[in-house]
């Protein structure tokens, strides 16, 4: 097979860890169909979400920034296939695309990145935490309402030199990420690592979790993904994206939802908060995993009723 004809064009961000997710990809697939990793073409495509870095990705659209201009170029035949962060993805896709795949998950768990040891009650009185997400943010304030929580961007090598260097105190990370790019071992001299339990910091919807998506009318390429997909991923996701739908979920909302899969049974964990971590309902649900995406948006309906409109309403004003 030549490069003029590759086997199958994947489309992905630049960035040093979505190149990370992609080559894992490619790795699967070259495996499961027999041909060689080079006759799945790579294409980096420019997304608007990693120009920005001024200000919270909230004030510039919401989580279709880092997928807008990979969907479109697969929706113009350019690529076959996109390789995305599960928790980048909006819960609505745009006409035409479906997730046909996602690859075994990585670990979910947030990593607290610090040059004091003993986690977040080890860092200083009035000490600076610097997140991109409105998640971490909230709980932080909710368990330390202390610190100076603030919008740090950047890539993940970026957040780790700023806590090295002493601009701020901390910042937190997916452990999946730092993983997938071998960095977990080796961090800034200085800087340590703490990892939070996901029963005390509910995950991002997504986190940890690889997601392919392509075109519906693709019969070809999504009898081709289906040698590589999870199913245990795929019914978790079910349920984690089901709650943050019902939760009308943004970068504007801090929301966490993490489900696991146990043979035939899933259970579900989610949290909303205020982004001053003042106010906070969380749930859990249990069931089959052929419920997956139903005990999602029941806790989801559940959490949206509890919190009553003026916790929205405050939300949508933030």
């Amino acid at each position: 097979m030549t490069q003029s004809s590759p086997f199958l064009r994947l489309g992905t961000r630049g960035s040093a860890l979505a190149l990370a997710q992609a080559y894992e990809t490619r790795r699967r697939l070259a495996a499961a169909h027999g041909v060689p990793e080079d006759d799945i073409r790579i294409d980096i495509i420019k997304v608007i979400g990693d120009q920005i870095l001024d200000r919270a990705l909230s004030q510039a659209g919401g989580k279709g920034l880092f997928t807008k201009e990979i969907e479109d170029a697969m929706l113009a035949g350019q690529i076959d296939i996109a390789v995305h962060s599960s928790k980048d993805l909006p819960t609505v896709l745009p006409p035409g695309l479906m997730l046909p795949a996602f690859l075994p998950r990585e670990d979910v768990r947030d990593v607290l990145i610090s040059r004091a040891p003993g986690g977040l009650a080890g860092l200083p009185q009035g000490g600076k935490v610097g997140s991109a997400s409105l998640r971490r943010q909230a709980m932080v304030k909710r368990t330390r309402p202390d610190l100076d929580v603030s919008l740090l961007r950047g890539n993940v090598e970026t957040r780790l030199r700023k806590v090295g260097e002493g601009a701020i105190d901390a910042t937190l990370l997916a452990l999946a990420g730092l993983k997938r790019l071998g960095l977990i071992d080796r961090l800034p001299e200085g800087v340590t690592a703490t990892i939070i339990e996901a029963s005390d910091f509910i995950p991002a919807v997504g986190q940890g979790a690889i997601a392919i998506e392509c075109r519906e009318d693709d019969t070809r390429t999504r009898e081709l993904m289906a040698a590589i997909n999870e199913p245990a991923t795929e019914r978790a996701l079910a349920a984690e994206r089901a709650f943050l739908h019902e939760l009308d979920g943004s970068c504007r909302t801090p929301i966490g939802g993490h489900a696991t899969v146990t043979g035939d049974r899933l259970s579900f964990a989610g949290i909303i908060l205020m982004p001053d971590g003042s106010e906070a309902h969380d749930t859990t649900r249990e069931g089959s995993v052929t419920e997956a995406a139903a005990l999602g948006a029941d806790a989801g309906r559940e959490l949206r009723g509890r919190a009553g409109p003026a916790f929205f309403a405050a939300l949508a004003g933030a």
